[in-house]
């Protein structure tokens, strides 16, 4: 178990609020620029990580969603309609701007934290988290409150980087650590937060230990389903 990264700011060590700090200026600079960047990092793939997603969540009419960390709402768009709530959480006011300008029906934006989510116990039918877990400050006390805001029979589905198989590693190392930080410099001018956003993705829990945590906020029939060869890895879990 490599443990949780709540100590560390992509390499670095760092405390939990200068972890926090950083992550929230990371955000707010690459705000203008995430979708354009999202798009050269995956080669467009993010787009279709992000369908497989929203058709594991199969939202149903009447249902209350959260997309968590949503930033600029393109997973709650496609979660969105008009026969069901839906709404995206997100920390950086920064990106949620961003996203509103797009003016998406049947979307609300809320600001709020993973570690504090501002919903009562019991609320949700479904929570979604996209490729945004692996920047929470406490990742043990975000997997609690995911659990804590979800009804009874309630599904946690989160989409995020995980560890690639052993034959594709060197190409995806090469790719990661020295074009996206080149990409992060030229297009987005924040080298740094691209850099931090590769090595984030290198401390955070692979596929089964991912498992394990969410098993251990409580969530019941934990399971995972890897995509691109384990470079993105969704993990569902219940809530009994």
């Amino acid at each position: 178990m490599t443990g949780t990264p709540d100590n560390s700011f992509g390499f670095r060590a760092v405390a939990p609020d200068e972890r926090r700090a950083r992550i929230r200026r990371v955000f707010t600079g690459v705000a203008p620029r995430y979708d354009l960047m999202n798009d050269l990092m995956s080669f467009g793939l993010h787009r279709l990580w992000k369908r497989w997603l929203i058709a594991a969540v199969a939202p149903q009419p009447g249902e209350r969603i959260v997309d968590l960390a949503g930033g600029t709402g393109d997973v709650g768009a496609g979660l969105a309609g008009p026969d069901r709530c839906v709404a995206i959480c997100d920390p950086s006011v920064a990106m949620m701007e961003a996203g509103r300008k797009r003016a998406l029906p049947h979307v609300q934006w809320i600001a709020g934290e993973a570690e504090a989510l501002p919903f009562a116990d019991n609320a949700l039918d479904a929570l979604t988290i996209s490729f945004g877990i692996r920047n929470v400050t406490r990742l043990r006390d975000a997997l609690a409150e995911m659990h804590r805001v979800l009804k009874p029979g309630g599904r946690a589905f989160c989409l995020e980087f995980s560890k690639p198989a052993f034959w594709l590693a060197p190409f995806y190392n090469l790719f990661s650590f020295q074009v996206i930080p080149r990409l992060g410099a030229f297009v987005a001018n924040q080298p740094e937060a691209y850099a931090y956003l590769v090595e984030s993705i290198r401390r955070f829990p692979d596929q089964e230990e991912l498992a394990a945590l969410f098993r251990d906020a409580g969530f019941a029939q934990v399971k995972y389903r890897n995509f691109s060869f384990g470079i993105v890895c969704l993990h569902i879990g219940y809530k009994g």
